[in-house]
């Protein structure tokens, strides 16, 4: 299998921790791509998608 990021072959054994990337920088570079929230599913909504703007400050101040 190739590593999802780099496309370099990576190894699916229990010997390598950062399967399914290759490397530790690999798998850095997904989680911050995550974290970020460029990932997204396509035609997938979240609650506050369909939220009206003052509900959003309401619950934001009850938090």
């Amino acid at each position: 299998m190739t590593c999802p990021i780099c496309k370099k072959p990576a190894d699916l054994s229990q010997r390598n921790r950062f399967r399914p990337f290759c490397s530790e920088r690999c798998q850095m570079i997904d989680l911050g791509t995550w974290a970020s929230g460029d990932y997204k599913v396509e035609g997938s909504t979240t609650p506050a998608d369909n939220e009206h703007h003052d509900d959003l400050k309401k619950r934001r101040l009850l938090n």
